[in-house]
């Protein structure tokens, strides 16, 4: 009887391709946490609700470097919604942040005046609790709402203004200096200025929903499976990134973490050579690496994520659910079940809310 033997690479390559797969044969059990349990684990991992009471909230918005009061944020919330800030009087603020819609424009790439897509192809973040966040933008490079509001502004494919065509505008409007005045002082109206109100409105835009109503003690405010959901989210590591008041926005980490021998495989047969570039587990649109080009993302806010779509930095993901499964395999190395991905998509439902007024 003829022997039949494997060839060297062969064998090797289907050594290697269990050893990569042993994270998804080997895992620990679920650990469902009860209330009280989820609540000392939310607290102890940094998780907190935005305050339910006015003048906690007020705390919580407060920049030193720029004094919330009514008349600033009435003003900057003129502007917020005013299209007066781009150069073809076009397009506002709230055109690629929709309040109503999450805070984002649910557009894989944000449309600037003109028609003109964002070259990065970047998918606009919400801006509902972005005050939170430790730095703005997907690369980070602004450090609080204050310092973002100016960017989209001047940027030629969103707003496409100057600083000086800005000053200009608004001061040859008296009810813009009447305004400008009562908040400022007297004198001529600049964009730092600009930006202050803008970022004091965007202060504002805090949201609160049953995930708070759970982490302040009502048991029924969220249902039993998001709150395995919330034990997955918590045990599993989401939160060692997805933290803070704003679950996110508070750290800059690498995306992926992880690759599989299984991604180099199936791409010798994918036929999207996009795919075969990309070193994201999706195409990369756009050709954008993040920080300094090197895969560094600030973690997104996950508070009303489910209205949000698409999803990941150029909007190539369309359902919550993959995005989860991404996010599991690839980031902390245990690719969900289809039902662990259910009921973490529950949890992520109890993260809508509606802003808090001020």
């Amino acid at each position: 009887m003829k022997k039949f033997l494997l060839h060297p690479v062969t064998v090797t390559t289907i050594v290697l391709v269990v050893i990569f797969s042993l994270p998804f044969v080997i895992t620990k059990g679920d650990v469902h946490l009860d209330d009280k349990g989820l609540r000392e684990a939310a607290a102890k991992h940094n998780l907190s609700p935005v305050p339910k009471d006015a003048k906690e909230r007020l705390k919580t918005m407060q920049n030193p470097q720029n004094p919330l009061s009514p008349e600033k944020i009435v003003l900057g919330r003129t502007l917020f919604f005013d299209t007066v800030l781009s150069k073809d009087r076009t397009i506002n603020c709230a055109s690629c942040h929709i309040l109503e819609e999450g805070g984002d424009d649910n557009m894989p790439t944000a449309i600037g005046i003109h028609g003109q897509a964002n070259p990065f192809h970047l998918n606009s973040p919400t801006v509902l609790n972005a005050a939170l966040a430790k730095a703005q933008f997907w690369d980070g490079r602004a450090k609080d709402v204050e310092e973002q509001a100016g960017g989209p502004v001047q940027a030629p494919f969103e707003m496409g203004m100057t600083p000086e065509e800005v000053e200009a505008r608004l001061n040859s409007d008296p009810a813009y200096r009447q305004q400008f005045s009562k908040v400022f002082g007297e004198g001529k109206i600049t964009f730092e200025k600009v930006r202050k109100a803008i970022g004091a409105y965007e202060r504002t835009l805090l949201t609160r929903g049953a995930y708070d109503r759970f982490l302040e003690g009502d048991d029924n405010a969220i249902s039993p499976a998001a709150k395995r959901g919330m034990s997955l989210f918590i045990t599993k590591g989401c939160s060692g990134c997805h933290t803070g008041m704003s679950v996110g926005g508070q750290s800059i980490q690498k995306f992926p973490l992880r690759r599989y021998l299984s991604d180099y495989i199936g791409l010798l047969f994918e036929p999207d050579m996009r795919l075969k570039e990309s070193p994201f587990p999706f195409v990369n649109t756009g050709g954008f690496l993040g920080k300094d080009s090197k895969q560094m993302f600030r973690v997104p806010i996950l508070r009303n994520i489910t209205k949000t779509a698409p999803y990941f930095h150029n909007g190539e993901v369309k359902e919550l659910e993959e995005a989860v499964r991404i996010m599991s395999k690839y980031q902390i190395g245990n690719e969900f079940t289809k039902e662990q991905i259910d009921d973490v998509v529950a949890f992520l439902k109890t993260l809508e809310g509606e802003v808090a007024a001020y």
